[in-house]
């Protein structure tokens, strides 16, 4: 064998494993695949969540954050419920009819349509449909570059007159699949929110009545 038969040789020796090896690697997903693959396998879900409310600063001054603590769970499609316990007792509930917010201090009640409060909203990102293609009629996903080994992706409302200007989500790769890791939220005043998800259990065992709300005794019942 000449000089250049046994070069050509040793290459493949080399070459062949490594192409072979690349093809075992795991094919890391975007943002859009992961949302995608956590509303198909995710039919139930709960985390820790530790919120950050940002304002706009205003003229000389810095910008004031407000932290919030609490437990996110959701049964798809349209159930949810944002349980905040720090620094004030407040409840979120969503019962696929109703939008429940309940203020603990105020001992008050507000109850929205469900389908009217949460349109192009967050919440309707993560728990209102089974797929992406449920969801284009309200927004308009991409992908964005990974970061911090989470999968990003961005959804802007197709409504140009709502609340709610941008949203960001980022997800984990587990063995269960992805799992809610951040939401950022951009709204159309500049205030920005971030949740931060711990904790994650995919399709945890959630009663029926999990998501019921009963106004508590005495409290005042709003329906704007």
């Amino acid at each position: 064998m000449n000089s250049m038969k046994m070069m050509k040789s040793r290459l493949k020796c080399l070459v062949f494993p490594v192409l072979f090896h690349a093809m075992l690697l795991p094919v890391h997903a975007d943002g859009l695949d992961s949302l995608e693959q956590f509303m198909r396998l995710a039919k139930t879900g709960r985390a820790n969540f530790i919120q950050v409310v940002t304002a706009p600063a205003k003229a000389g001054q810095t910008a004031r954050s407000k932290t919030s603590t609490g437990i996110f769970e959701f049964d798809r499609p349209g159930r949810f419920l944002f349980n905040y316990q720090k620094p004030f007792v407040q409840t979120l509930v969503a019962d696929g009819q109703t939008l429940w917010i309940y203020d603990a201090d105020l001992n008050q009640v507000t109850a929205r349509k469900q389908a009217q409060a949460l349109g192009s909203t967050p919440a309707a990102i993560l728990t209102s449909a089974s797929d992406l293609k449920a969801l284009q009629a309200d927004f308009v996903f991409q992908a964005e570059p990974e970061k911090e080994g989470l999968q990003w992706m961005r959804a802007t409302p197709k409504a140009k007159d709502g609340q709610i200007q941008t949203v960001l989500a980022a997800f984990r790769d587990t063995d269960k699949g992805p799992a809610l890791a951040v939401l950022e939220v951009q709204d159309s005043f500049g205030q920005r929110s971030v949740l931060t998800f711990t904790a994650y259990e995919s399709n945890p065992a959630l009663a029926a009545n999990h998501f019921q709300f009963k106004p508590p005794a005495g409290a005042d019942v709003l329906r704007p």
